[in-house]
């Protein structure tokens, strides 16, 4: 069996492989450990092994991991986040990467505390047309994004996506692709971005090959669920 500080040498080894294969800078793909209903004990053995970025889900699940790790830590939300939730967000976490809704954005930039520097947001994009995940569609992206940048306590980074799980290559790479062509636009159209975070335990090769610059490991990191 293999362990958290085996599975991390092996992740590390792929993204540095993709960045090579695919003519990426060196160092380019920051890695994000998805570290939701995993036990503490875990992310402090991949805190001692140098991770330093860590993403959650559930709010109930986060806290009490902010509370043990505090500040050597950045910690992403990455799940779903209800008009009633936004709080705990503002306040505890450097990034959010599942915004989709102006009212979410305004009441983070409401609730965020002035001492600290603005919270890193990216939009997720529903890129696969899934009616079963969450997401804007791609041409709801530039509206929002501007109503994102008058927002003070706001940083728009990039934006973010979770296509449908495909086992080819080639397939994994469209979607990717697609969003990789939306960042462009907004970059053009004088959105100053760096992030697409995209890309998983399955496809991290595909997401870096179309220019991620975060890829969101789990399994991978911790192994299967229990």
């Amino acid at each position: 069996m293999n362990t958290i500080a085996q599975r991390l040498a092996q992740i590390q080894a792929r993204i540095r492989q993709a960045e090579q294969r695919y003519r990426r800078e060196p160092g380019s793909v920051k890695l994000l450990a998805v570290s939701k209903t995993r036990p503490l004990a875990d992310l402090q053995t991949l805190q001692a092994l140098g991770q330093r970025c860590f993403a959650e889900n559930y709010l109930q699940d986060a806290l009490p991991k902010i509370a043990e790790l505090g500040e050597q830590v950045e910690w992403h939300f990455i799940g779903p986040l209800q008009s009633n939730k936004t709080r705990p967000v503002a306040e505890h976490f450097h990034w959010l990467h599942s915004l989709e809704r102006l009212k979410i954005a305004r009441r983070l930039n409401q609730q965020r505390p002035a001492d600290l520097p603005p919270l890193n947001v990216c939009i997720q994009v529903n890129i696969s047309a899934d009616p079963n995940k969450s997401g804007l569609a791609p041409e709801a992206i530039e509206p929002l994004a501007h109503e994102i940048a008058a927002l003070p306590q706001l940083r728009l980074r990039g934006l973010m996506a979770l296509p449908q799980r495909e086992t080819l290559f080639e397939r994994q790479r469209r979607p990717f692709r697609k969003l990789h062509e939306l960042y462009q636009g907004l970059c053009q159209s004088g959105f100053k971005l760096d992030t697409l975070s995209m890309g998983m335990t399955n496809d991290l090769e595909a997401a870096i090959a179309e220019g991620s610059t975060l890829v969101r490991i789990g399994a991978g990191l911790f192994g299967p669920r229990k």
